[in-house]
């Protein structure tokens, strides 16, 4: 196997959870080869490398391996190498922290007006 379009390999690697999510975001203009945008159908040889904007982070990968179906998640890695920076993935925590709500265990779910409390804390960031 010489090449795969690159909407199956993103798949086939779990950086999508569907063909069709890679394709939507090859045709958004998320995935991008030397800087260049791609379409869904172009195919992809071992060794390129491939910038993927995901929802908080930007990733660059490099190609290490063709396949053609999805793999399990502890095989990823024999077929691509991860070149993001770790400030990416620093990036990607403190937007999870500052996402983050805590309620202590027990309590349950807050009370009506304890959500109109936290609505009016979030719109008034």
């Amino acid at each position: 196997m010489d090449s795969i379009r690159i909407d199956k390999w993103l798949w086939a690697v779990r950086l999508f959870k569907t063909r069709t999510q890679a394709s939507d975001a090859c045709r958004g203009g998320k995935i991008k080869i030397a800087g260049q945008n791609t379409k869904p159908s172009r195919e992809i040889k071992e060794g390129e490398e491939i910038d993927v904007q995901l929802a908080t982070i930007r990733k660059k990968v490099r190609v290490k391996q063709l396949l053609k179906n999805r793999v399990a998640a502890k095989l990823v890695d024999d077929y691509l190498e991860d070149l993001t920076s770790p400030e990416e993935y620093e990036k990607m925590e403190m937007m999870k922290q500052l996402n983050y709500e805590r309620r202590e265990r027990g309590k349950g779910r807050p009370t009506k007006k304890e959500r109109r409390t936290i609505s009016k804390l979030k719109d008034n960031k």
